[in-house]
Parts: C-alpha cells; structure tokens; sequence
C-alpha cells in the first residue's frame, strides 16, 4: 500500500481547527488517489507526525508556500524525529508549476467574472515571504510575473506580510484591481492581516481567496504525489537561485 501524508504548519496555540481542515483536504485528494493511504499532520500538533507516518516508507507533501528551510530542512528533520526514516518529503506546493497554472487560471476566472479587461487590470498577489530568506518572496515575484504575463496584465506585483515589500505599503490599486492571497489556507493571515494591510494601503480592488481554497487543488496535490519529486536540496526549483 503507497502512502504520503500532508504536513503543514498549523496554529500552535490553536492547533485544532487547522488540523481539521488539513485532513479535510487529505480525503478530498484521496480521492484522487485511489490504492493510497493519504493521512494528515501539522507541526504544530504534538506527536501528529509520527501519528500519521506510521508506515514504513512514504511520501510527506510539504502544503508550505516555497521551497525554503521548512521544506528542506526543518520537515526532514521532524521526520527524523518520529522515526519515519523511510519517508521522503516532496517539492512543497507553493513551488509546483501545476499551481502556477492554476493560480493564471483562477485570476484570468475572477476577472472574466467581473468584466474586467485584461490589458487594463491590475494584480497584488499576497505571499507570507520570511525577513530570513529570499526564497519565499522569489516563488511570490515569479508567480505574479507570470500571470501578467500569461494574461496581458497591465502591472502585477507580490507584496508580503513579513517581508518587504510589504501589503500596507502597495498602494496605488483602485477598482480594476484584484488581491489573490498565495496561501494555501484560511487562517489568521488571510482572515484578519490581508484585509487590515491592504486597507492601510487604501486598497479599492477584489480581494479574492487564498489559492488553496481553489476547487482544483486536491487534484494537483493528487498528481505531485503521484510524480513523486523530491524537495531540492538546495532551493525551490521554480525560484531563481538564492
């Protein structure tokens, strides 16, 4: 029986809700994935991972948004810690060029929706980026290229909550703007820091939802899964190096 099992980083002072909602995920691309045992972890939850790792060998898919410490350091690191040496962690979903895709096809969707024109529209796509790494802030800045490029975009820019540039200082975006939020949950970041930066920043356009609440996304966890590529050692393989 093949497993892998979903690993992100919860809430550790609510660990509960998100877990919920992971493993709501994990059955969703379990369904995509028929003859596979698909389980669910935070880091945040005590003794989860070893919970959900108890196979012998699998496969841990990093839902972090870049390819940085987390994903090539600290999650081998904690499966080491459970005993799941058999396990070998993915490219995290953040750096999967299927979700790149998808995210051209999700504002492309919201702007058709809205009767917005391409050639005259406006992109602020909102990514966590670290003050530690410039990995997180290089997987924002080539996702927002290459939707405005795709689309014919008149200007997109990746502006960041821990990092600069940060959402409270992207002014400038009025009503033919749209905010697509690169997170792969719903949590605190996207329910109360987007909306309170981008209304600092006076900002007048569509804040849409976090991308990993887009209904195609268990398929492509599906097919990473499938695929099986491992985590670059070095950095995420679709950032420039850094």
């Amino acid at each position: 029986m093949r497993c892998a099992v979903l690993v992100s980083h919860g809430q550790p002072s609510d660990p509960v809700p998100a877990s919920r909602s992971l493993a709501s995920l994990g059955a969703a691309v379990a369904l995509h994935l028929p003859g596979w045992v698909i389980t669910s972890a935070t880091l945040a939850e005590p003794g989860a991972l070893a919970a959900a790792t108890q196979a012998p060998e699998g496969r841990a898919y990093p839902l972090f948004m870049a390819g940085g410490w987390f994903a090539r350091s600290h999650l081998p690191a904690k499966l080491r810690e459970a005993g799941a040496v058999g396990w070998t962690v993915l490219e995290p979903f953040g750096c999967d060029p299927a979700l790149h895709a998808l995210a051209v096809q999700v504002v492309s969707d919201a702007l058709a929706a809205r009767g917005m024109v391409p050639a005259q529209s406006r992109l602020l796509l909102a990514a966590h980026g670290s003050f530690k790494s410039p990995v997180p802030s290089a997987i924002g800045c080539l996702v927002a290229d290459q939707i405005a490029r795709i689309l014919g975009l008149c200007n997109a820019t990746a502006a960041f909550i821990d990092q600069d540039p940060q959402l409270e200082q992207a002014t400038g975006h009025g009503a033919d703007s749209l905010c697509l939020p690169y997170f792969a949950a719903e949590g605190g970041h996207v329910t109360d820091d987007i909306p309170a930066a981008l209304a600092k920043a006076g900002f007048a356009g569509h804040l849409l939802p976090p991308l990993g609440l887009a209904a195609a996304v268990p398929a492509v966890i599906a097919a990473a899964i499938r695929a099986g590529v491992p985590v670059c050692a070095t950095a995420c393989r679709h950032t420039p190096a850094g």
